[in-house]
């Protein structure tokens, strides 16, 4: 169920479960109900329209950011600029889930290993060996691949 599908399920008059409740019920934050009413009342219903197909296309491709749902809405006959569909997701509360730039630094907290065979001298056979493992997705499976050297 999408987050719109969730929102538009709470009933506010009903006579015996409250707002809260309901939220809690379908695990949507009660803030986020109230922040989808907020939006939808300054909202036009052609942005509404927008948001509704951009939260169906980041269900199904939650990998998509804001250029790939400009080209599938361009692909639904939908002209509209990428600044806009970055402010309706921001909206939304939606972002891409493809890492981020800078992933891969290290962070502060975490061990730096020595590298043990700095400055050693390697004259002989077997004095030092290394291996490595693979995975390799094969058309009935898959086998791992070990290299190990001296």
């Amino acid at each position: 169920m999408s987050l719109f599908e969730k929102q538009s399920c709470i009933e506010p008059d009903h006579p015996r479960l409250s707002i809260a409740r309901q939220c809690k019920l379908l695990g949507l934050h009660r803030s986020g109900y109230y922040r989808q009413n907020y939006y939808s009342m300054k909202e036009s219903s052609e942005n509404l329209e927008l948001m509704r197909l951009i939260d169906e296309e980041y269900t199904r491709h939650p990998f998509y950011g804001s250029r790939k749902i400009r080209d599938y809405l361009g692909r639904c006959g939908y002209k509209i600029n990428r600044k806009r569909i970055q402010r309706l997701m921001r909206i939304m509360g939606i972002q891409s889930i493809a890492p981020k730039p800078d992933t891969s630094a290290p962070r502060k907290e975490h061990k730096i290993y020595p590298y043990l065979l700095k400055g050693m001298k390697i004259t002989r056979p077997n004095q030092v060996w290394c291996s490595d493992i693979t995975y390799i997705r094969m058309p009935g499976g898959f086998v791992y691949l070990t290299a190990v050297m001296d």
